[in-house]
């Protein structure tokens, strides 16, 4: 027998084919700008935080969101042990999937945009085992994501000012961050806008670059094409090499699925979500494979500073600005990486306190979680989570070193746990609503290439 578990009660979806379903579905709701409706509630009715973040806001979010430490720093360690040709295939591979879960979300949030994302509708189709599963695996990615991002942060401000510990860094940044997000979600929604378009400026700018690089357009510096290709080759470890690779890039995708839970406190879910949904393909294209393009076109795989103990040194932009000839480069990079890390840290915090939020709602987290203040603000979530992110001073620890990177690889399959079940749950809501009379065309967005 089929069923689906439909406001907290098991249905048989065969029985109540023929039953209304109006009540439930957000296709039966006419989307209204806030703004434009002074009737229309401020704040999200199931979980009081406020819909204060704009279309605008939600797009860049998406675009600019995926532009962070990992792809600047960690895809240097990716093309070490892959090779350029183990990097494309990795960003190309996962980036099809994401692709598919993103189609999925854009499909699930439009038709229900307001409540928990994809971990509330995992609850309604299935059950709250697989809500939980999906949450606290996602809550584990981005803690592994904020700990990492606090560690990189306070490295490279220690390449300018060595003299202050790790450690100080870290708390300093921890309560500034923490002040930060208690502000509200309109600051955070207009911050990450406008860091969003300097991550973008930073890498087209870095793309042209490379072009003129490879071309011969530097001086003393002949054009040399994709030579790294050949030499030292396309593949460092072989099939051992890719798979190592699949790893890495899961993780630098995570964050893509992050509209689903910014469709909560968005003013017009039903355009923003499917705006940003659509940007997908084009994310993919530019970050991701642009990345792996040229990383692999102007660093060789087998450079000994892919390895160097600095954060900053390791990036393959500031590898290959440096094999260009400007050896003080390695600045301006260093800045580039600050920014991409404050965007980071502001995005994991965000993500992680909503997703606890929505699990306490959903009663699969202590209730404490749930609470906002009169302005929309989930003060318990931020905290607990921000406090998480302590965790990241382990690492000034030289005996806990081991057991943080256990903890770091965990986001990789955590990102692959979370796609999973939205997959799942996408399969699901079809199922349902097939079962109850409903056409495709009914659909506010239909997902592409459904099967």
């Amino acid at each position: 027998m089929a069923v689906l578990n439909l406001k907290r009660e098991t249905v048989d979806i065969e029985e109540t084919a023929k039953k209304d379903t109006k009540p439930y579905f957000a296709s039966n709701v006419e989307a209204v700008d806030i703004d434009e409706d002074p009737d229309v509630s401020r704040h999200d009715p199931q979980t009081g935080m406020k819909r204060a973040l704009k279309n605008r806001h939600i797009s860049l979010l998406a675009l600019g969101g995926v532009i962070g430490p990992g792809c600047l720093v960690g895809a240097g360690n990716a093309l070490n042990k892959g090779g350029p040709l183990a990097l494309l295939l990795g960003f190309s591979i996962i980036g099809i999937i994401a692709f598919s879960v993103m189609e999925s979300i854009g499909e699930m949030i439009t038709l229900y945009p307001s409540g928990g994302g994809f971990t509330t509708l995992a609850r309604r189709f299935h059950s709250d085992a697989l809500s939980a599963v999906c949450g606290y695996a996602y809550v584990v990615v981005f803690f592994a994501v904020l700990a990492n991002e606090y560690n990189t942060l306070s490295s490279i401000l220690q390449f300018w000012g060595p003299q202050v510990p790790l450690y100080g860094y870290i708390l300093i940044f921890w309560f500034a961050f923490e002040i930060f997000q208690l502000v509200g979600v309109g600051l955070f929604g207009e911050t990450e806008y406008w860091l969003a378009w300097l991550k973008i400026v930073g890498l087209v700018a870095y793309y042209i670059f490379s072009i003129v690089y490879i071309s011969g357009g530097i001086r003393n510096r002949p054009a040399f094409g994709f030579h790294y290709w050949n030499s030292p080759g396309a593949l460092s470890h072989g099939f051992k090499g890719i798979a190592i690779v699949f790893v890495f890039c899961s993780t630098f995708y995570s964050g893509t699925e992050s509209v689903a839970l910014a469709a909560t406190e968005s003013k017009n879910p039903g355009k923003a979500v499917p705006l940003a949904v659509r940007q997908t393909l084009w994310r993919i294209l530019v970050v991701y494979i642009g990345i792996a393009v040229f990383y692999g076109a102007t660093v060789p795989f087998d450079d000994p500073n892919l390895s160097a103990s600095t954060k900053v040194l390791k990036s393959p932009i500031a590898i290959a600005i440096s094999r260009a000839g400007w050896a003080g480069g390695a600045h301006l990079v260093n800045a580039f990486i600050l920014i991409t890390c404050i965007s980071a840290i502001n995005g994991s915090l965000y993500i992680g306190s909503r997703t606890l939020t929505h699990l306490a709602h959903e009663g699969l987290a202590p209730k404490i979680l749930a609470w906002t203040d009169r302005r929309g603000v989930p003060i318990p979530a931020i905290t607990v989570f921000n406090a998480l992110g302590l965790i990241s001073l382990m690492n000034v620890s030289v005996g806990a070193a081991n057991a943080y990177s256990y903890i770091v690889n965990l986001s990789g399959v955590g990102v692959f746990i979370v796609w999973g079940v939205i997959s799942y749950t996408h399969l699901r809501i079809r199922k349902a609503w097939g079962a109850q009379g409903r056409s495709i065309e009914e659909l506010p967005y239909k997902a592409l290439f459904y099967p």
